[in-house]
């Protein structure tokens, strides 16, 4: 399937939304198996920011979602991250967050998605402040990215523009809940599976698409 043909998709999560950590390696899964025919943007969608930027202990249910993301998703909360969680300092910020994301995405040979994995891994188990600068300088490194121009594109006004211009294009998209994944058609905006599909029900849900919009 050449570019031209590739299926538009639009991720919408947001580093420090739990779910979004416990849908990631669907996600992955299912963009990997669909690399050929998928295009897929991730945007950040700014779950905590302004009056809601606060540390982590002003969201006293928090260990209860965790509980119920493992629950449902499989996946774990490392020692670091449960540390911060019991510390209860860390504010949680995702317009610096989504600042991370953009300095790291727009790097040369950069992909999005493993940036975001990667960012909610420094959180949800290193316990890792997405705030800190060196925190970007350490995920370029291990994503074989300039960690010096990393570091520069997040002090940048440039980089916290375009991550403010990506929370209008998620409220734009309709989007208020993460993660949200967001198939574009030739007549609007569909939504593909929901925060505990399976990489094998992101594609079925997919095909399903295909399928319909051929026989119409």
């Amino acid at each position: 399937m050449s570019s031209v043909e590739r299926i538009r998709l639009t991720y919408a999560f947001d580093a420090y939304c739990g779910w979004c950590y416990g849908f990631e390696p669907a996600l992955h899964g299912f963009a990997a198996v669909n690399a050929d025919r998928i295009e897929l943007r991730v945007l950040s969608g700014g779950l905590f920011t302004g009056s809601r930027a606060l540390p982590v202990s002003a969201y006293p249910h928090i260990p209860g979602a965790n509980g119920r993301i493992t629950e449902l998703t499989g996946v774990t909360f490392g020692d670091g991250y449960l540390a911060a969680l019991a510390d209860g300092r860390v504010v949680m910020d995702s317009a610096d967050a989504a600042v991370g994301l953009v300095a790291l995405r727009n790097q040369p040979g950069a992909d999005a998605l493993d940036a975001a994995a990667a960012m909610q891994r420094a959180w949800y188990v290193e316990g890792r402040s997405l705030s800190d600068v060196e925190v970007y300088r350490d995920l370029a490194a291990e994503l074989g990215l300039d960690a010096g121009a990393v570091a520069d594109a997040y002090a940048s006004p440039t980089a916290r523009a375009e991550a403010e211009a990506d929370f209008l294009r998620v409220r734009r998209l309709g989007v208020d809940a993460y993660p949200t994944l967001v198939l574009h058609t030739a007549h609007g905006t569909d939504r593909l599976g929901g925060p505990v599909s399976s990489a094998e029900a992101l594609t079925q849900a997919l095909d399903q698409h295909l399928a319909a919009a051929t026989s119409t």
